[in-house]
């Protein structure tokens, strides 16, 4: 039997794990990285460390299987991530902008991303200024607990008075895409490379 609770510190390694097990379209990333810590660098630890409060986890018998984190407000976030979490991991990883982006390997192109981080389109952050990363390990999809994880994050964001949110979806995650459309989150018009931008009030 599964069930939703907030992050604890001592959640945050397994954080790691979910974000590289679900990062390739939806499945394991593990075959691309050396580094099996780049990809929870940034889409999941930083939210469990900085902002707990709107910061959740799934777990059943066999431990923790699930999160949903995200913030109310993308840009100051952008703001405190470049004064309390990337300083550090900039000075791990060298900053590969030398190289030419065809030619970075999937850990270099992670170390591109801790310096020169991704910012949604204003036209996205000005109409949903929140927004989430959700991930599930498959033996937990097809039960209807994504839904419930996604809701009772809402419910948190709304107790912060949070605006429209919007989520980043790669555009090849065809199991993603499917569920935020049902969550009633609509295709926003202005995709980035792999990434398919989509709003929901």
């Amino acid at each position: 039997m599964a069930r939703i609770r907030p992050v604890r510190p001592e959640d945050i390694d397994t954080l790691y794990a979910i974000s590289l097990a679900t990062g390739f379209e939806g499945g394991d990333a593990s075959h691309l990285y050396d580094d099996p810590a780049l990809m929870g660098h940034i889409y999941s630890a930083p939210y469990a460390a900085l902002c707990p409060e709107l910061a959740l986890v799934v777990e059943d018998e066999a431990g923790i299987a699930g999160f949903a984190v995200g913030v109310v407000d993308t840009v100051s976030w952008a703001a405190r991530l470049e004064r309390d979490w990337w300083p550090a991991l900039r000075k791990r990883y060298p900053d590969p902008v030398e190289i030419p982006a065809p030619e970075r390997t999937p850990d270099q192109g992670r170390a591109f991303m801790i310096h020169h981080p991704e910012a949604p389109p204003v036209a996205v952050t000005d109409r949903y200024p929140a927004h989430l990363h959700m991930n599930l390990l498959p033996r937990l999809r097809g039960a209807g607990l994504g839904t419930r994880l996604f809701a009772d994050w809402r419910r948190l964001a709304e107790a912060q008075r949070a605006g429209g949110v919007h989520v980043g979806v790669n555009r090849a995650n065809a199991r993603a895409l499917g569920f935020w459309r049902k969550m009633g989150f609509r295709d926003l018009g202005c995709a980035e490379g792999r990434t398919l931008w989509m709003g929901r009030e």
